[in-house]
């Protein structure tokens, strides 16, 4: 027959194996997470300089546009204002 201590040691062996499994879950769950947002951060840091590549494209063409459309304007404005 199994004594008291036995009894009782059981269910404190399965918690504490289920504790543990639990513990190295939250530290590989942990680990993971953070490889995760490590590579979310190098891909977001890429497309951020490939957007300001574009945006800066933009701005440049539109600059060059408004800087067109002006100088019509002042022509056009120069000829009936003359």
């Amino acid at each position: 027959m199994l004594s008291s201590r036995t009894m009782t040691a059981v269910p404190w062996t399965a918690m504490a194996v289920l504790a543990a499994t639990l513990g190295g879950a939250f530290f590989y769950m942990g680990a993971k997470i953070d490889a995760l947002g490590a590579s979310l951060n190098a891909r977001i840091d890429g497309l951020e300089s490939s957007l300001n590549a574009r945006i800066d494209a933009l701005d440049a063409r539109l600059s060059a546009r408004i800087d067109a459309l002006a100088s019509r304007i002042d022509t056009h404005l120069d000829r009936h204002a003359g």
